[in-house]
């Protein structure tokens, strides 16, 4: 499976370690014991398109925002977590 790195072009996934679901991106302030262990504990298993958090372990170490059809495997964009962040005003 190849993933189009925003910066580095097309790149292996072995050259990545997937980290699960972006929703990761958005973790609780402490003070909220129940969303910190919904956070932590549940996960949702998608059928079709899904945001998921991979790192580019053996590259430049950036996180990656890969859209992907978990169905065909199929993946539709790759952003950097940083601009996703950014982006959606966190």
């Amino acid at each position: 499976m190849l993933i189009p790195h925003p910066l580095l072009g097309l790149r292996d996934a072995q050259e990545f370690t997937y980290l699960g679901d972006a929703a990761l991106l958005d973790r609780p302030d402490g003070g909220d014991e129940a969303a910190f262990f919904d956070y932590t504990y549940l996960r949702d298993n998608p059928a079709g398109l899904h945001h998921e958090l991979w790192f580019h372990e053996q590259g430049d170490r950036s996180w990656l925002v890969v859209t992907r059809d978990t169905r065909t495997h199929e993946i539709v964009s790759a952003e950097l977590a940083s601009d996703v962040k950014r982006r959606d005003g966190a």
